[in-house]
């Protein structure tokens, strides 16, 4: 486990950084989306980090760059990428401890059911599915799982 790792908020400065994270991450665990679909999300995933849409958490390394990230919209997690090489390490674990440290109650996240391993991870830590989706947010044809975590008792 990254026992060097720190989760501090994001600045300014990550958004090059984490745009990167999200890329890797995405090629190495969206095995369904094609190139066309990476490059055209591209733009709309900088521009989500630009505006600071999300309530964004940093993984951070000792030198203090980004290994992974977390997007937080109420008590949904909109968002969690890592760096591959970070994947397995526990740091995926510590940004969900961190939202629900934050946040108290339950949790929620929407997982792409073709990722295999999004999916087991977030049963992992407790989340069933609630409902799914045959589309995704912007109608293509990527399957969600509804996922929630109840609060702890």
């Amino acid at each position: 486990m990254g026992a060097d790792w720190t989760i501090r908020r994001a600045r300014d400065a990550d958004a090059d950084a984490l745009l990167g994270v999200w890329e890797r991450s995405v090629r190495a665990t969206h095995e369904f989306l094609t190139e066309e679909d990476i490059v055209g999300l591209r733009p709309h995933v900088a521009q989500a980090l630009a505006q600071n849409a999300l309530e964004l958490w940093v993984l951070a390394d000792a030198g203090d760059a980004p290994v992974g990230f977390m997007g937080l919209a109420g008590n949904d997690i909109a968002a969690l990428f890592l760096e591959p090489a970070a994947r397995g390490k526990g740091g995926g674990r510590r940004l969900v401890e961190h939202a629900q440290a934050l946040r108290g109650g339950e949790l929620t996240v929407e997982v792409n059911e073709q990722n295999p391993a999004a999916c087991g991870f977030y049963r992992a830590l407790g989340f069933v599915v609630v409902g799914r989706s045959p589309v995704d947010d912007d109608g293509r044809p990527f399957p969600l799982l509804h996922m929630r975590r109840p609060a702890p008792v």
